[in-house]
């Protein structure tokens, strides 16, 4: 290990986007010490099987981990586990020195924040109760897991990929589940209503029991400080074993806060990661960055492998001096049951959609257009059609909707330039927008 009075580039937050960003540098050719700094005791992780195969028991922990302990070494990469950042001191040049909660200092001359996102808390009375679960991190999997072994109901307050992906897992297991959420469809800020419609479907075919449009009004207590189910704000009650919550995720932005950045719903940077003091860079869940697709809301929030990654590749090289915006098309995936759903672009702003092959058969796309070019495609099963949408999207191309709409034509063969010519971003790539 390094001594901590060297300087170099600290990165707060030992996440997907921060190793990938320390990595990155290192490609970039840059020479100097470069730390990463996690909260956890965990080394850095794949989130995404949390919520399906480690749930399900058919993952052991330890083949989450991404990075061997050669990779950090052969990559001169220091990785320093179970330190908190609290504080951060920056001189007017960008370098500075951060602390952790146990007092240990990090000189650094370059610093970026990829410090990520914590669960949206439920905020009515009885949610600290005893049997009311979170799923974020590593140990909250494996803590559901365990209560998952006592529980034969389970009710999930949300109705997003985590929440839809947590009732599926446990379905799996051969629980009673029920689904409550305040929104009328499922994934309504994340997929159009066809595949919100399937879905509901799907996830009512296979035993789940879903409450759409309601709140939640208090967790109920056995007496002892146990969640026994949830009083709705309709008045229904619903019995519980276990309350798992799942509604969404509130950036990490103190430290920015502290450092005087600009926050508005995440850390807000530039196409090229720079947050507002033009010298520290952030990437991944806790970032709010422009929107790399024409027509949708011009800045946006991603929780997603994808694009964190993505992310990291352009803060690091704008760290080490070079210029590489972030326009990406933004892409994701989320597993239930036996159903993958492949989302390629936004259909934010579309006026038209074409539904390609039968909803009926569990294998279809749904594809968007703005006008007559191709913005997106919502995709369950249907691996080809995704890869084909995502490639389009990412070539500037788009699929005329009439041939589109015949599921007997292969989308690959069917790209034509874009009528809009608007210039091919740049292939970059589960997102969820926040």
């Amino acid at each position: 290990m390094r001594p901590t009075n060297e300087r170099g580039v600290l990165v707060i937050g030992a996440s997907q986007a921060g190793v990938q960003l320390a990595s990155s540098l290192r490609e970039q050719g840059l020479d100097d010490p470069i730390t990463v700094v996690g909260a956890e005791a965990h080394p850095p992780y794949q989130r995404p099987p949390l919520s399906k195969a480690l749930l399900q028991g058919d993952l052991p922990t330890g083949s989450l981990v991404f990075r061997s302990p050669q990779f950090y070494a052969e990559q001169r990469i220091d990785l320093v586990l179970d330190q908190r950042i609290t504080s951060v001191e920056r001189r007017p040049d960008g370098s500075g020195v951060a602390v952790s909660s146990s007092g240990r200092r990090f000189p650094f001359t370059r610093l970026a924040l990829t410090v990520g996102a914590r669960p949206r808390r439920l905020d009515v009375p009885g949610a600290d109760l005893a049997g009311v679960r979170y799923l974020r991190d590593t140990d909250d999997a494996l803590a559901l897991r365990e209560d998952l072994t006592r529980a034969d109901r389970v009710v999930i307050v949300g109705g997003g990929f985590i929440g839809l992906e947590v009732a599926a897992s446990v379905r799996r297991l051969g629980k009673d589940v029920t689904v409550v959420l305040a929104d009328d469809r499922l994934m309504g800020r994340a997929v159009g209503e066809p595949i919100s419609e399937f879905f509901r479907r799907a996830h009512e075919r296979r035993g789940c029991t879903l409450h759409f449009s309601v709140g939640v009004a208090a967790v109920t207590d056995d007496g002892n400080g146990r969640a026994t189910g949830l009083d709705l704000t309709d008045g229904t009650h619903v019995p519980a074993d276990l309350v798992v919550v799942g509604i969404g995720a509130v950036p990490r932005t103190e430290l920015a806060e502290h450092l005087g950045l600009r926050v508005d719903n995440g850390i807000v940077v530039d196409e090229h990661g720079l947050t507002s003091d033009g010298t520290t860079v952030a990437a991944g869940d806790c970032v709010n960055c422009p929107t790399p697709v024409a027509g949708a809301s011009p800045r946006m929030r991603f929780e997603s492998v994808n694009t964190a990654v993505e992310q990291a590749k352009v803060a690091a090289a704008t760290l080490a001096g070079k210029r590489l915006p972030y326009r990406t098309p933004p892409w994701f995936w989320s597993d239930q049951f036996d159903l993958k759903l492949q989302v390629a672009g936004l259909s934010q702003g579309c006026d038209q959609q074409v539904v390609r092959g039968d909803p009926g058969t569990e294998r279809f796309s749904v594809l968007y257009y703005r006008g007559d070019t191709l913005a997106a495609a919502e995709c369950v099963n249907s691996p080809l059609d995704f890869m084909a949408v995502r490639a389009a999207l990412a070539a500037g191309s788009t699929v005329p909707a009439a041939l589109a709409a015949d599921p007997g034509t292969p989308l690959r063969t069917s790209t034509r330039p874009s009528s809009t010519g608007a210039p091919a971003p740049r292939t970059h790539g589960q997102d969820v927008l926040a």
